[in-house]
């Protein structure tokens, strides 16, 4: 009997949606049963190739607890009837009570917060309107996905009540990119990062750490990759403080193409981040055959298994020394390019997604062994 099964998409376009992208891609292929409705943002049309998927603009933001929005939503879903709601992000209506997948990839926020410009009561209340948002999603919860057995241990610990509603999903990374393209003004050997400049990125440390590999690999240049913003902006102006600057770049959004370019160009993919879900752009820099080297935290040792080469992340002394092991020792460098080859290869989008479906089926299952929310655990 084919169900009803929704999926919030709505975060597709975002640091996360590339998860939510490929689940959908290759539910497509997997299920050719259910009938499935992907809400999305209103200006964004994402083209579905099989007839049982469909998108519905979903006009309320990612983020919100105005009571409007919240009701709004709430009504939306109830009135597509679904069997099952999948939120591929924690954030949902609090007044929506049915059969719920929830997928949370970390608990970043809550451990490196980022107040920036907000006012102290102000900054607070929100923390506890996101403390209290992910409890009561994950008491509504009949499944909880995390992409790591390091964030279901960390969510676990955090509240002890979703240990048996907990599910590992593994995420993966995509294949590289057969056309590259060069971005304007590079040249000359360079290491990089790519991401956000957010607190738990932790590029302080890497600049600090660059100053000291620049005392001794005098052309050597730090490529970070990033959208221009607030973080970035001052972590621009930090950098102007240190004498390396000259040899440091930001390079702002770059597309996949110029970033893959870089990727199979760099000495060597540095990560000083001290909190990850997942970790891709690591697993994207192993499959251009970039050495990886990272901090030995948070998820990293699980995702990257022994093709990493890895410091303290809280050591600028070191990172570096670290990284100009990669740069000066051309059989360990070898040795890592190989084994981050080997290490991609154990990822794939499609189980991601298969195992995500059976995890929709053993919900929709009508069966004693099916986990049903217990309010009271």
């Amino acid at each position: 009997m084919s169900q009803h099964i929704v999926i919030d998409g709505r975060n597709r376009r975002s640091s996360t949606g590339r998860y939510t992208d490929r689940l959908v891609t290759h539910l497509q292929t997997i299920d050719t049963t259910n009938r499935y409705t992907i809400l999305v943002q209103p200006d964004d049309n994402w083209p579905m190739t099989s007839p049982n998927f469909t998108t519905l603009p979903c006009p309320f933001p990612q983020f919100s607890f105005n009571p409007t929005d919240q009701i709004r939503f709430a009504r939306q879903l109830y009135r597509l009837k679904p069997d099952l709601v999948h939120f591929t992000m924690t954030q949902q209506p609090l007044l929506y009570f049915g059969k719920i997948v929830t997928t949370t990839h970390d608990l970043t926020m809550f451990k490196f917060v980022r107040r920036g410009s907000t006012p102290k009561p102000l900054f607070w209340l929100k923390m506890e309107l996101y403390h209290f948002l992910m409890w009561w999603s994950h008491r509504k919860s009949n499944r909880i996905i995390v992409p790591t057995n390091t964030t279901a241990r960390e969510v676990g610990d955090f509240q002890p009540f979703t240990k048996k509603r907990l599910v590992v999903t593994y995420e993966a990374s995509e294949p590289p990119l057969k056309k590259l393209v060069k971005p304007e003004g590079v040249s000359g050997d360079f290491i990089m990062c790519l991401g956000t400049a957010f607190p738990h990125k932790n590029l302080a440390t890497m600049i600090e750490a660059f100053d000291l590999l620049h005392a001794t690999h005098p052309s050597l240049k730090l490529y970070l990759v990033g959208k221009t913003e607030k973080h970035y902006e001052e972590l621009q102006e930090l950098a102007k403080r240190h004498p390396s600057y000259d040899h440091i770049v930001f390079t702002g959004f770059l597309p996949d193409e110029q970033a893959g370019w870089l990727y199979s160009h760099c000495r060597a993919y540095v990560l000083t981040s001290l909190s990850e879900g997942w970790g891709l752009p690591p697993l994207e820099a192993m499959t251009y055959g970039a050495p990886v080297v990272c901090g030995k935290v948070s998820v990293m040792p699980e995702v990257n298994g022994d093709a990493a080469y890895y410091f303290d992340p809280h050591s600028p002394a070191d990172v570096a020394t670290k990284v100009g092991h990669i740069l000066d020792d051309n059989g360990l460098r070898e040795k890592h390019i190989k084994a981050g080859l080997k290490q991609v290869k154990k990822y794939s989008w499609r189980q991601m997604a298969e195992q995500t479906f059976a995890v929709y089926l053993d919900v929709l299952a009508p069966s004693t062994h099916t986990k049903e929310p217990d309010f009271n655990e």
